[in-house]
């Protein structure tokens, strides 16, 4: 997991070609003005852009998620979102089997650790990350790059 601002993000373009069309397509557009959906940017890279009220934990972790073809790039547009985390490593309460139409397996386990992200901000979750996003109160807008490995 990456945790940094935008203002930094040219620092990870390296990582994978798509970080950086990702990061381009964030330079590119007034991403406060963006209405909610999805946004195909090319082969393997979409943004999915939503506006929403924070959850409760409780919430949150009902769906404490990871993905086995995707990286995650989630950017906070504005709000205050907490999300939780753990290492897949470390989760050892599948909560139900894996769904490879949507990418996406869920675990029973409480998390190691919470942090918080705002205005500009974004984390980048791997296979290897589990996370429950959206925690908070009030409105959040954020952007969730889905980048196919």
């Amino acid at each position: 997991m990456i945790i940094d601002t935008l203002n930094n993000a040219s620092k990870y373009s390296g990582l994978n070609p798509l970080f950086a069309k990702a990061f381009d397509f964030i330079n590119q557009n007034d991403i406060a003005t963006l209405e909610n959906g999805v946004i195909q940017i090319e082969d393997g890279l979409k943004v999915i852009v939503s506006t929403a009220n924070g959850k409760t934990a409780e919430a949150s972790l009902a769906k404490f998620e990871c993905h086995d073809k995707n990286i995650d790039i989630q950017v906070c547009v504005n709000g205050l979102e907490t999300i939780a985390w753990k290492p897949r490593e470390k989760c050892v309460t599948p909560n139900g089997d894996y769904n490879p139409e949507k990418d996406v397996r869920f675990f029973n386990d409480a998390p190691d650790m919470y942090f918080q992200l705002t205005d500009g901000q974004f984390g980048i979750f791997y296979p290897e990350d589990v996370h429950a996003p959206m925690i908070g109160e009030g409105e959040i807008k954020k952007l969730v790059f889905k980048v196919k490995i």
